[in-house]
C-alpha cells in the first residue's frame, strides 16, 4: 500500500472508530477522492485496506459501506491475538538472535523517546515496528503470518486508543519495558505473560472508548 492510500486509510479509520462515520454509510470512491484531492486509485486500495479490517464491507454492484462494530467479536479478536502475540514473545526470547534483540531494544527505546516528546502519531509508528520485530524474532513463518493477520484486523482499534486514552500511551511504554526486559533476560516465561497483559491491557482500553463513544449495545458480525 502507498503511503498515500495509507494515509487515507488511517483518517478514515479514525472518523469511523470516533463514530463520525456511522454503521451503513456509503463510502463512494468518487466522493472520497474528491474529499481527498486524489485519484480515485488510492482511495480504492484504501477502502480494500479497511475491507480486510473489518471496519467496513464491500458487497457486489453496492460497493463500500461502513460495518456495525460488534464488541463481542472485537473481544474475541483481542483473546486470540494475546494467545498468538505472546507465543511469539515467548519464542522470541528463546530464539532471536543478539542483534535482533538489539534491534527490539532500539525501537523500544526510540517509542519511549517518543512519548518523552508527546509525539504521539510516531510512536503509534514505532509501536508496530516493536511488535513485528517480536515476530520476526519468533522464527516462525506461520505463527508470524497469524499474527500479523490479527495484527491487521485490530491495527485501527489499537492505534487510535493512543490518541483517545491519554494515559495509554505511557501505560503502553511501560508494558513494553517489561516485555523487553524478559526478552532480552531469555525469559520465555516472562515474555508470554508481559505480553499477554499487554495485549488485555490494550483490549480493555479499546472496548471502554467503544462503550464510552457509541455504548455497548452495538453488535453485528462484521469483525
Amino acid at each position: 500500500m502507498s503511503t498515500l492510500s495509507k494515509k487515507i486509510s488511517n483518517r478514515l479509520a479514525k472518523d469511523i472508530v470516533d463514530g463520525r462515520l456511522k454503521p451503513g454509510a456509503k463510502l463512494e470512491e468518487t466522493t472520497l477522492a474528491t474529499r481527498f484531492k486524489v485519484s480515485r486509485t488510492p482511495v480504492r486500495d484504501a477502502l480494500r485496506e479497511l475491507a480486510a479490517t473489518g471496519l467496513i464491507e464491500s458487497e457486489p454492484r453496492k460497493g463500500f459501506s461502513v460495518a456495525t462494530i460488534d464488541l463481542a467479536g472485537l473481544l474475541d479478536l483481542f483473546e486470540a491475538a494475546s494467545e498468538v502475540e505472546g507465543l511469539c514473545a515467548k519464542l522470541c526470547a528463546l530464539r532471536a538472535g543478539m542483534a535482533q534483540k538489539k534491534q527490539i531494544e532500539l525501537i523500544h527505546m526510540r517509542a519511549r523517546q517518543a512519548v518523552a516528546e508527546g509525539d504521539v502519531a510516531r510512536y503509534a509508528e514505532l509501536n508496530e515496528s516493536f511488535h513485528k520485530a517480536i515476530y520476526d524474532g519468533a522464527r516462525n513463518r506461520n505463527l508470524h503470518a497469524l499474527a500479523a493477520n490479527l495484527r491487521q484486523r485490530l491495527e485501527p482499534f489499537r492505534t487510535q486508543q493512543f490518541f483517545n486514552t491519554g494515559d495509554r500511551l505511557r501505560t503502553s511504554v511501560a508494558e513494553h519495558d517489561a516485555i523487553t526486559k524478559a526478552i532480552l533476560s531469555a525469559d520465555p516465561r516472562a515474555a508470554f505473560d508481559t505480553m499477554c497483559a499487554h495485549t488485555a491491557s490494550s483490549a480493555t482500553n479499546v472496548i471502554e472508548f467503544f462503550e464510552k463513544q457509541h455504548g455497548s449495545g452495538r453488535t453485528g458480525n462484521a469483525l
